[in-house]
C-alpha cells in the first residue's frame, strides 16, 4: 500500500511523487544509477512523446506509427524500463488498482475502513494506494482528487469530514468511484454510488436506551460535522423530541479525548446532567475523566455512552457502553460496490448494521433525578395534536 499526501511545487527539482512511478517496477533503477524507479513518464519525456503513446507501444496498439514505435522501444531499452501491470492499464485495459481518498488515516473509522478496503482489494488482486487530503480548501481538495486519478484506476472516497466530502463532489464524471459517507439526508443517496451505516438510527436508539433507564434527558457531545449538520446529532435530537424530553444545547467538540475532557468539565458542573451521549469513544473517554475529577461517579451519578466501539472501549474503567459500527466491514462493502460497478463481480455486498453494546458506563440516574414513566408515543402525539387521551 502506498500512502501519499504532500503536494509539491512545480519545477521545484524534487523527485516526482510515488504515483508518477506507477509505470515501472521497483527493480527499475535506471541506467544513470539513480535510486528512483524509471517510470513511464520518464520514458515519455526522454522520447518526446506522451505517456499514452508509450503505453500504446507497450501494449502493441496498432495506432502508433512505425517510426514512433521504434523511438519508444529504443528509449525503453536505453533507460532499462520494464513495464508493469499499472503501465499496461494505462492503455485502457481492465482496472486493477484503487486509490483511497481521505482527510485522515489515524481516526478509528477511517483507518478501519481503509483496512477493509485493502483486505478486499488484495483478495481481488488489486493494488491499493492512499492519498491524504491535507486541508479542506477547494484548491487543495481539487489538487488531491486530480493527483489520485490514474488511467486504469478507480477511487474510493472515505467522506466523513468536510474535506473528503468536498472531494467526493469534485470527482469528475466517468471515473469509477464509490463514496463511504455519513447517513444521507432524506433520499439524497438514491442513485449515488455511496454506502453508509445508519448512524442516525444508531444515535436514536442509544438515546432511547438512556431515556428508558429513567434519565430525564440526554446531553450530547458532538464530533465535527461534515455537512450542515450531523446525522448522529439529528438522531439524538429526534429521539428526545419523540419522547417529549427537553433537548439541551449540544456541546461541539473535536475528534480527540482532550476536547471530550473539556466538554466533560463543563457538563460535570451541572448537577442536572445525568446522561451523556458522545459522538465517538475518544470523546467519551475524555468526558469520563472529567467526571471522575469532579467527583461524579459513573454510572452512579452520570451515564456515558460512546460511538464506534473502538478496541479499547471494553477495557476502560468503567467499560464503555457504546454503539458498535463495523467500519472494516463497511470498507469491504465499498470495494464490493466498486467491483460491481466496474463489472468484475456480481453484487454480494451487505451493509453492516449498528449495534448498541451495553457495558458498565451506563445505568439508571440517581433516585432524586429519576424521571416519571413516559407515555407511549401514540399518546404523546395525540396530546400534541390538541386531542385528549382517555383516562
Amino acid at each position: 500500500m502506498v500512502v501519499t499526501g504532500h503536494t509539491r511545487e512545480e519545477n521545484s527539482g524534487e523527485q516526482p511523487p510515488p504515483e508518477d512511478a506507477a509505470g515501472g517496477t521497483d527493480a527499475n533503477t535506471g541506467r544513470g544509477g539513480g535510486s528512483r524507479p524509471v517510470s513511464i513518464r520518464d520514458v515519455a519525456a526522454a522520447a518526446g512523446v506522451s505517456y499514452q503513446t508509450v503505453s500504446r507501444v507497450i501494449n502493441g496498439h496498432p495506432s502508433v506509427k512505425g517510426s514512433t514505435r521504434e523511438l519508444v522501444v529504443a528509449t525503453i531499452t536505453r533507460l532499462g524500463f520494464r513495464p508493469n501491470r499499472a503501465a499496461r492499464a494505462l492503455a485502457g485495459g481492465p482496472i486493477q488498482a484503487v486509490t483511497v481518498l481521505t482527510a485522515n488515516t489515524t481516526l478509528y473509522g477511517q483507518r478501519s475502513a481503509i483496512q477493509g478496503i485493502e483486505e478486499a482489494a488484495r483478495a481481488a488482486d488489486f493494488a491499493v494506494g492512499v492519498r491524504v487530503i491535507e486541508a479542506d480548501e477547494p484548491a487543495v481538495v481539487t489538487d488531491a482528487v486530480e493527483r489520485a486519478i490514474e488511467p486504469g484506476g478507480a477511487l474510493i472516497v472515505v467522506a466523513f469530514d468536510r474535506a473528503s466530502t468536498r472531494a467526493l463532489a469534485a470527482v469528475p464524471p466517468g471515473i469509477p468511484m464509490v463514496g463511504i459517507v455519513e447517513t444521507p439526508v432524506g433520499d439524497e443517496g438514491e442513485g449515488q454510488p455511496w454506502i453508509w451505516i445508519n448512524d442516525r438510527q444508531a444515535a436514536t436508539e442509544a438515546t432511547e436506551y438512556l431515556l428508558g433507564l429513567g434519565h430525564r434527558t440526554v446531553h450530547y457531545v458532538s464530533i465535527p460535522w461534515s455537512h450542515r449538520t450531523s446525522q448522529r446529532l439529528d438522531g439524538w435530537r429526534s429521539a428526545l423530541e419523540e419522547a417529549g424530553a427537553p433537548a439541551p444545547e449540544p456541546v461541539q467538540a473535536g475528534w480527540h479525548p482532550r476536547t471530550g475532557y473539556e466538554a466533560g468539565r463543563s457538563l460535570a458542573a451541572d448537577p442536572a446532567v445525568t446522561a451523556v451521549l458522545c459522538g465517538n469513544d475518544d470523546l467519551a473517554l475524555g468526558v469520563i475523566r472529567a467526571m471522575h475529577e469532579a467527583g461524579r461517579p459513573i454510572p452512579g451519578s452520570v451515564s456515558v455512552v460512546g460511538f464506534d466501539d473502538t478496541p479499547l472501549s471494553a477495557y476502560y474503567t468503567p467499560a464503555l457502553t457504546t454503539v458498535r459500527l463495523d467500519f472494516t466491514e463497511l470498507g469491504r462493502a465499498a470495494f464490493a460496490a466498486l467491483a460491481e460497478q466496474i463489472g468484475i463481480a456480481q453484487s454480494t455486498r451487505s451493509l453492516p448494521r449498528p449495534e448498541l453494546v451495553v457495558r458498565e458506563s451506563s445505568g439508571p440516574p440517581p433516585p432524586a433525578r429519576q424521571a416519571p414513566p413516559r407515555q407511549p408515543a401514540a399518546r404523546r402525539r395525540s396530546r400534541r395534536g390538541g386531542g385528549h387521551a382517555p383516562d
